[in-house]
């Protein structure tokens, strides 16, 4: 991030802002990171980062396209040059058949483009909670590591 000179936005839903939390934990994060945002519920989503109430109510607030819209959203509506977004169910109920409790969708985007990707995660719910954040900033450690 310092590299490229770009700052991070987060957008946040079943961990409640954990991962900007962790990020701020860091001496020097003011360099690089630029927001957060915290929409635990459909209407925060769609007030705060854009994200369609429509597709909200077709695909479900834990899914790809919400996830991505989620990334999307957390870069108009902020001053950053990467965001990475997370939504999820992260129990003790909340789950279904096909999105049982550890389910969650991650969004990342970039200028470059957006990626997503689905994890479930085992435990309970800071379990799943903590995961959530170890996945979304290795994920975009990767994302934003040049292959060598």
């Amino acid at each position: 991030m310092l590299k490229r000179q770009w700052m991070l936005a987060t957008a946040e839903s079943c961990t409640g802002g954990m991962i900007a939390a962790a990020c701020t934990e860091l001496a020097g994060s003011s360099a690089w990171f630029e927001r957060g945002f915290v929409t635990y519920s459909n209407e925060a989503k769609s007030d705060m980062l854009g994200v369609p109430a429509e597709l909200i109510a077709t695909h479900g607030a834990v899914s790809e396209p919400v996830a991505r819209a989620m990334a999307s959203g957390a870069l108009q509506h902020s001053r950053g040059q990467v965001a990475l977004s997370v939504t999820g169910i992260a129990g003790p109920s909340g789950g279904s058949p096909d999105k049982p409790v550890g389910t969650v969708w991650f969004g990342w985007a970039t200028p470059d483009g957006v990626w997503s990707d689905m994890q479930r995660f085992d435990g309970d719910r800071a379990a799943v909670r903590t995961a959530t954040l170890r996945h979304s900033l290795t994920r975009l450690v990767e994302l934003l590591t040049p292959a060598t």
